[in-house]
């Protein structure tokens, strides 16, 4: 075999031209595909660092003021809704209490006798009027007898009568005309019955009222007594406890707040992160607090309105020069699983929620 034949024999075979081309294609196919995928994978998650544990805090403030007697609960305490947790000293709400019964009752028994005489009243005035009207009647008969008799005395001869019995036929029609003025008079007084029986029915409605206004105080009192216990108005951790035992506490003042065990996340997304964001994805939570601790939960509202919006003063663009700034908007998102029930998250905890995209 000749020098020249071992010297192509020793040189690599090339390959083809076409081969060479969709090598390359497909090379340059598979950067593209993984590089559309890793955009789109890359895309579907949406996190942030502006994110905080929330929560509700109610309140607790008293009705009444008064010296704390008892104090029935401690520092992050768990308390049930209805348990006590301050008794305020009663004794003076007690003998109010007393006192707005005894009103109650004796305006309960002024109303009992109004309305006696107002059923009398509905008898007697009847009755007083017509007999009134009776004895007007009887004195105008008596008067017209007398009358005659004094026409009888005086048309008469004087020799067939006496001086005595004219006088006295004059002074009897002179007292039978003031018999009939005084039953004209009283028949006036007893005539204006349906008047007199509303006066009487004006008294019972205005001791109806006394005894309402009575019933009012007296239930306004059990309240105040009831009050002297502060409850608890639902489950949760006591916080903030700024009260302790004999102090004097006024009406409306913070003794402590309770915190709900209900625990959800605010987190502040920018608004070019909401395009894809929907109600009902599903959300990873990272807790700074608690590193080895994972959440999941889900988005369940987002607000209507950026945190801007809704500030003490809110920015006016349309004056000065206009400064475009990225808005964020607060999403509300439930924790479903991952919380330790005998461990509650405290609220304002900084977290960071991944949102899965679909």
């Amino acid at each position: 075999m000749s020098n020249t034949e071992t010297q192509d024999k020793a040189k690599p075979r090339s390959l083809p031209r076409k081969t060479r081309i969709a090598v390359a294609v497909t090379a340059v196919a598979l950067l593209v595909v993984s590089g559309v995928a890793y955009a789109v994978m890359a895309g579907r998650d949406v996190s942030t660092d502006d994110a905080y544990t929330d929560g509700r805090a109610v309140t607790v403030a008293p009705h009444v003021a008064g010296y704390v007697s008892e104090l029935d609960v401690t520092d992050n305490q768990f308390v049930h809704r209805g348990q006590v947790l301050v008794r305020i000293q009663c004794t003076d709400y007690l003998a109010a209490r007393d006192h707005a019964q005894g009103a109650l009752e004796s305006a309960e028994g002024q109303l009992a006798v109004a309305q006696s005489d107002l059923d009398l009243a509905k008898i007697t005035y009847p009755a007083r009027f017509a007999a009134a009207q009776a004895t007007l009647s009887t004195e105008r008969a008596n008067l017209f007898k007398a009358q005659s008799e004094f026409h009888r005395q005086h048309d008469i001869p004087k020799e067939a009568t006496t001086s005595h019995d004219v006088d006295f036929a004059t002074a009897t029609r002179n007292a039978a005309e003031g018999d009939v003025a005084q039953a004209q008079a009283q028949a006036r007084i007893a005539q204006p019955v349906d008047l007199n029986i509303a006066e009487a029915q004006a008294h019972v409605e205005q001791l109806q009222g006394e005894v309402k206004r009575a019933q009012a105080d007296l239930d306004q009192a059990k309240l105040n007594v009831g009050y002297c216990d502060v409850v608890a108005p639902q489950d949760g951790w006591v916080t903030k406890r700024g009260v302790e035992k004999g102090d004097y506490i006024q009406t409306g003042q913070q003794l402590f707040a309770i915190v709900s065990p209900e625990v959800w996340v605010t987190a502040n997304f920018k608004e070019t992160e909401l395009t894809h964001m929907r109600v009902g994805q599903h959300v990873s939570i990272a807790v700074d607090a608690y590193p080895n601790l994972k959440l999941k939960g889900h988005v369940d509202s987002i607000q209507a309105g950026s945190g801007g919006k809704f500030t003490a003063f809110p920015a006016e663009n349309a004056t000065g020069n206009f400064v475009k700034i990225v808005q964020r908007v607060p999403v509300k998102i439930v924790i479903d699983s991952g919380l330790d029930a005998k461990q509650p998250l405290p609220l304002n905890l900084s977290v960071e929620p991944t949102v899965e995209l679909q």
